[in-house]
């Protein structure tokens, strides 16, 4: 990535120009959507200075010490910077150096658009404003347009063949599209004209790096680390070489130098998080990928390594939340549905919607063919698929359990029926038996005797019993 923009500063008596700082990411913050329209004077001929009020003069450099204050600070408040310049604008609409440096101020903040507009209003302005030019080539050789890029240099090095800067950018850009030879021929051609060029040493050091020259890369780096031992991306790129050496400690340690150099350079947190994530340290992934996010990165894969750094800390919705951001933005990216399925498998019980998900993963990472065969989504695949059978089986042993249960309680209501049907068989029974007449028994003295009037005649003269005799009646 190019860093472009440096704030610029003028004399007290003149509008000359004087290079202040270097570097540029974003960061969050509010501000205006763009320059206001201040009326400006008409733009003298370019060799002819514009008269600029004594107000604008004393107000634009207030606005430079503060810059500088905060710069050797390392805390930008880039809302009260953003006040002081538009305060320099408002005394006096001609300075374009106020223009350009709210340029710098928007882009820092992620602003691109805003800062486009300031840029283009210092040119014009101020059409030999080179820098204005060479910032806007940065930002369109970083959003992709290498053609308009290549323009604006072409344009600048017409007007300033002796411009280092610009034969240093597009040094770069031929590094960029492979071709070293002209890149090399670029960046010296850029040294001969400024010694001190930062910018070209360091397309030779990473054309180096590009080439596996380690040694001559750092060396070159070593170079331009005595110009400017604060520049972040020295530190990085020095950090990327030792990185190809093996030595992860020092690389780590220039990652971090940079930061503390310029806390919002997004290519050090980029590879600080990636080292982070396979450290498993989630915690700390989480803190770089956060700063690449604030710093107004529209990027799906930061919001699916914030994802990944939130779900190694078991907080699984906001990781889910992060791989719904990373769809909103490019939903082509095949990682976000192979780990919204992970945690859809191991965290959500939704083996079903895992599976769905990892066949899409697998198809858009271009099949079985394409993927190893040992790659991890085959086995996880595998492992939600004997989840879901062992669910069905389970769900069918419960099903047939609660038939067995049904049909156990139906038969056992029988045998209760039944059985209740013989208690009730065996007590009306009993209870005809108890209400049947029981049979009369006679009394003694008249047992066996007759009606006088019906038996048969009294025996006259009985014959006296013998006492020795038995007796003929039964007791």
């Amino acid at each position: 990535m190019m860093t472009p923009t440096r704030c610029l500063r003028t004399s007290l008596w003149v509008a000359a120009v004087v290079l202040l700082a270097t570097g540029c990411t974003s960061s969050t913050a509010t501000g205006p959507t763009g320059p206001k329209n201040l009326n400006p004077q008409a733009q003298a001929k370019d060799n002819e200075p514009v008269s600029i009020s004594n107000r604008a003069k004393l107000l634009f450099e207030d606005a430079v010490k503060a810059f500088d204050a905060q710069k050797k600070a390392k805390a930008f408040d880039y809302p009260s910077l953003d006040r002081k310049f538009k305060a320099a604008l408002e005394a006096d609409a001609n300075i374009a150096e106020a223009d350009y440096n709210l340029g710098v101020i928007a882009e820092r903040q992620g602003k691109k658009d805003e800062a486009k507009t300031w840029y283009q209003s210092a040119l014009k302005k101020k059409p030999s404003l080179r820098q204005a030019s060479e910032n806007l080539a940065v930002m369109a050789q970083n959003n992709g347009d290498i053609g308009g890029a290549v323009a604006l240099y072409q344009d600048v090095l017409k007007r300033y063949p002796d411009d280092a800067q610009s034969r240093a950018r597009l040094a770069e850009i031929y590094r960029q599209t492979g071709d070293h030879d002209r890149a090399m021929e670029f960046s010296r051609a850029a040294l001969m004209r400024e010694p001190q060029s930062t910018t070209a040493l360091k397309v030779m050091m990473r054309s180096y790096l590009d080439r596996k020259q380690l040694a001559m890369a750092k060396l070159v780096a070593l170079r331009a680390l005595k110009l400017d031992e604060n520049d972040p991306e020295l530190h990085h790129t020095i950090g990327l070489i030792l990185q190809q050496e093996g030595d992860a400690d020092g690389a780590r340690l220039q990652f971090k130098r940079a930061l503390e150099t310029r806390e919002d350079y997004v290519p050090s947190h980029i590879v600080l998080a990636q080292l982070a994530l396979e450290a498993e340290d989630y915690p700390g992934a989480e803190e770089h990928l956060r700063r690449i996010l604030q710093a107004g990165a529209k990027s799906a894969a930061a919001h699916v390594n914030l994802g990944i750094a939130y779900k190694g800390q078991g907080q699984y919705d906001k990781a889910m939340q992060e791989y719904d951001a990373a769809e909103k933005l490019d939903p082509k990216v095949a990682a976000i549905y192979l780990n919204r399925a992970v945690i859809l498998h191991q965290a959500k019980d939704a083996p079903e919607r895992a599976v769905e998900l990892y066949k899409k993963y697998i198809g858009m990472a271009g099949g079985d063919v394409a993927l190893n065969a040992e790659a991890p989504v085959f086995n996880l695949l595998r492992e939600a698929e004997a989840v879901i059978q062992a669910k069905n089986e389970a769900k069918a042993a419960e099903a047939q359990a609660k038939q067995m249960e049904t049909l156990q309680a139906e038969q056992q209501k029988m045998l209760q029926a039944e059985e209740a049907k013989q208690k009730a068989a065996g007590g009306t029974a009993a209870n005809a038996a108890g209400n049947a007449q029981a049979p009369q028994k006679a009394p003694p003295g008249e047992a066996g005797a007759a009606d006088p009037a019906q038996g048969a005649n009294e025996q006259k003269n009985p014959a006296q019993a013998d006492s020795d005799e038995p007796a003929d009646d039964f007791m």
